[in-house]
């Protein structure tokens, strides 16, 4: 519920958390402090990049990076080649750590053909970041 809730106040989609095909973490300091949750779904040799979100008082501190980095590391270890992702207001975010846009059409149909891909797609911009 701590997912949801967190997604929910950061205006990030929460209806498909409990979807099996999505693999969530939540994200901790070292004091064990919960910092941020985030989830990626794979299709194959692609992922789709999902819910990442920082708690509000560890913004602006560099954790969505790093959240961003570790989401990466699980997917190299899920073999995946590229991933992708929607935005409606994070584009330079997600700039800065490699991701690029991309036109819907040059997602492969396993990854556009996903829920939230569909959903989102008419509204957010369409990045990728090949990791592999």
């Amino acid at each position: 519920e701590g997912l949801k809730s967190a997604l929910v106040k950061a205006g990030l989609p929460a209806d498909d958390v409990g979807d099996p095909r999505l693999l969530f973490w939540r994200f901790e300091s070292h004091e064990d402090v919960p910092v941020g949750f985030g989830g990626l779904e794979v299709h194959g040799d692609e992922a789709v990049l999902h819910s990442v979100v920082t708690l509000p008082p560890l913004r602006e501190l560099g954790m969505g990076a790093a959240i961003v980095a570790a989401l990466e590391d699980e997917a190299r270890a899920h073999r995946c080649r590229a991933i992708y992702l929607l935005t409606e207001s994070e584009r330079d975010f997600f700039a800065r750590l490699g991701y690029a846009a991309c036109a819907p059409g040059d997602v492969p149909d396993a990854v556009r053909n996903s829920g939230r891909f569909n959903r989102l797609c008419d509204s957010a911009a369409v990045m990728v970041k090949h990791v592999g």
